[in-house]
């Protein structure tokens, strides 16, 4: 059998600081029973979009579990914001699991897409969903990083995605985060914010993503509409209000004002998604807190999940 030679790529400077970069190497040209110990690299991995960039810090003792977290609306294309955002690598470096950071997925909510969009130039159509549960699952699984023992956060566009994954891939994962995410996009006008923030961001015609409304495909990417398949699972979900509080001193007054409307909506669908799992007696952790749209938000986020996450996953 034909197996392919995964070149691992790593980045040369130090992201945050007192986490360490491994030596370049190549895969070796066969399965590997055991992640690395440690180390951050870069890694390309094939898919039906493409080579798709994929940064890992991988688990502290060479453990299997694995932790997804996924962007914002304005993912980058070289690296995640998670990655320079966030203290995220220092945070996790002495855990025993792989922190897997997605590179891309501008606009994409992280789902599969009936076509390329029409009105940007796009020439791929965005397969995120089948990338992130079978592509890079499938990839991973060569380092000995487990398909099924996985967690997943997301900041703002991410947040739903997140959500929305687990529910679809229960086999795949242990616990779900979503911070600041827009988690009922079927609610009577959303559609119309996510569209202008598309065309905004790089000029993504909605339509081309889930048709228009009404089809079926709003209501499987929706979270709050599928959070029975939820049930059982570990929750946390957190939102600020729109006012700033201390994390917000460092920000430029217009970027303030900008975040404090984007999560104006955030902490409405933080609300409707709490109402809609205690009506169906879903244990979910929803934390609302002064705050707006913005990183130091979301590290904070991710640092109260860090047991829930560990214990999830049996890594800690």
């Amino acid at each position: 059998m034909r197996l392919r030679t995964v070149l691992a790529v790593v980045t040369a400077a130090v992201m945050v600081s007192g986490v360490g970069f491994a030596t370049a190497r190549a895969v070796p040209p066969g399965p590997v029973l055991r992640a690395p110990a440690g180390g951050f690299e870069e890694l390309s991995v094939p898919s039906s979009m493409g080579p798709i960039k994929v940064q890992v810090q991988w688990a502290a003792r060479g453990g299997s579990a694995a932790l997804y977290l996924l962007d914002g609306l304005r993912a980058p294309a070289g690296h995640s914001q998670w990655t320079t955002d966030t203290d995220v690598l220092r945070r996790f470096a002495g855990d025993d699991v792989t922190l897997v950071f997605p590179v891309g997925g501008h606009a994409s909510f992280y789902t599969d897409w009936y076509r390329p969009s029409s009105t940007n130039g796009q020439s791929t159509t965005y397969r995120w969903e089948t990338f992130l549960t079978r592509e890079l699952p499938d990839f991973l699984a060569q380092y000995g990083v487990s398909r099924t023992n996985n967690a997943v956060v997301g900041a703002s566009m991410g947040g739903n995605a997140a959500l929305t994954l687990a529910a679809h891939h229960r086999d795949q994962f242990r616990f779900a985060g979503a911070f600041s995410g827009f988690l009922n996009p079927t609610f009577p006008g959303w559609d119309l914010t996510m569209r202008a923030a598309m065309l905004d961001e790089g000029r993504f015609n909605l339509d081309d993503m889930w048709g228009p409304v009404g089809d079926p495909a709003w209501r499987r990417n929706d979270a709050t509409v599928q959070a029975e398949l939820l049930r059982g699972l570990p929750l946390y979900i957190t939102s600020g209000n729109g006012v700033p509080g201390p994390l917000d001193a460092s920000s430029a007054v217009g970027n303030t004002v900008n975040a404090m409307g984007i999560e104006s909506l955030a902490v409405i669908a933080a609300s409707i998604f709490r109402e809609r799992t205690t009506a169906l007696g879903i244990p979910a952790r929803v934390d609302i807190t002064a705050g707006t749209h913005t990183w130091p938000y979301w590290q904070q986020s991710l640092a109260t999940a860090r047991p829930m996450i560990l214990a999830a996953l049996g890594a800690s």
